[in-house]
C-alpha cells in the first residue's frame, strides 16, 4: 500500500463534494494544512496530523477548535523566507511519502499560485512524485519522463520551467513532438490534446511544466 501525503492550502476549493472523494481516495494518507487550509479540512469533518504556518490567516478560535480534536499546531514566525505552503511540503517530504498531492493552491493571488508552482521543484530534487491538484487540473514537474492517464479529448498544456528543454518527445497527443524544445517566451506547448487514454511525455535535458485538464471541454471561469 502506497505511503501518501496531502497538502492543504488555503487558496480556492469550490466543490467540497469532489475535495472529499479525494481524499477518501488517497486513504490512507497523512493530512498536512498550511495555516487557513485547515479550514477546508475542518469542511469535510477531516482533522489534520498538523497545521503548519504563521497562523496569520487561522482564527485562534478555528485552532483552538483543532487542537481539542488532536491535530498539532506548529507555529512559525510571520518573518521567514519560506511561505506556509512550503514549510507544509518539506513536512510532507520528511514523513517519506511515495506520493504527493497538493489542494487548494491555486486561483486568488496570482503571486501566490506562482510561489505553489514553484516549490514542486523541492519535491521533484527529492524524487517524490508531487501535484498540484484542483477541480480542473493537474499540474506536475518533471525533468525527464511521465505517463498521464486520462481519457482521449482532455487538454494538455507544457511550459519549460528551465531556460529551455530540449528533447521533447510526446506520443498519445492530438500535436506530437519528436526530440523537440522548448524555451521560455515561445508558449507553442499549450492546448495539446489527448487522443488515448494515456499520454507519454519524455524529454532530454531540463525541466517542464504539465498542466493535464481532466474535464473535456470544462475550463474555471476566466480560463
Amino acid at each position: 500500500m502506497k505511503k501518501r501525503a496531502a497538502v492543504i492550502c488555503g487558496g480556492q476549493i469550490r466543490d467540497y463534494s469532489w475535495f472529499r472523494e479525494r481524499i477518501s481516495d488517497l486513504d490512507p494518507c497523512r493530512i498536512i494544512c498550511a495555516d487557513v487550509g485547515a479550514a477546508h479540512c475542518l469542511r469535510i469533518d477531516v482533522d489534520p496530523e498538523v497545521v503548519i504556518g504563521d497562523m496569520d490567516s487561522l482564527d485562534p478560535e478555528t485552532a483552538e477548535d483543532l487542537v481539542r480534536r488532536g491535530t498539532r499546531i506548529s507555529g512559525y514566525p510571520p518573518e521567514k523566507d519560506e511561505t506556509d505552503t512550503q514549510l507544509a511540503l518539506q513536512y510532507a517530504l520528511s514523513l517519506e511519502p511515495e506520493e504527493i498531492r497538493i489542494f487548494g493552491a491555486m486561483g486568488g493571488r496570482i503571486d501566490h499560485t506562482l510561489a505553489n508552482l514553484s516549490i514542486l521543484k523541492i519535491a521533484l530534487d527529492q524524487g517524490v512524485p508531487t501535484r498540484l491538484v484542483d477541480e480542473w487540473c493537474e499540474i506536475l514537474m518533471i525533468r525527464d519522463s511521465c505517463v498521464l492517464e486520462g481519457e482521449a479529448g482532455q487538454t494538455v498544456s507544457l511550459f519549460p520551467f528551465s531556460s529551455a528543454v530540449t528533447g521533447i518527445t510526446l506520443r498519445g497527443f492530438a500535436y506530437p513532438l519528436e526530440n523537440n524544445a522548448m524555451e521560455i517566451g515561445r508558449p507553442y506547448g499549450i492546448s495539446n490534446v489527448l487522443t488515448d487514454q494515456r499520454g507519454f511525455i519524455s524529454l532530454a535535458d531540463g525541466i517542464l511544466l504539465v498542466i493535464h485538464y481532466y474535464r473535456k471541454g470544462h475550463f474555471p471561469e476566466g480560463a
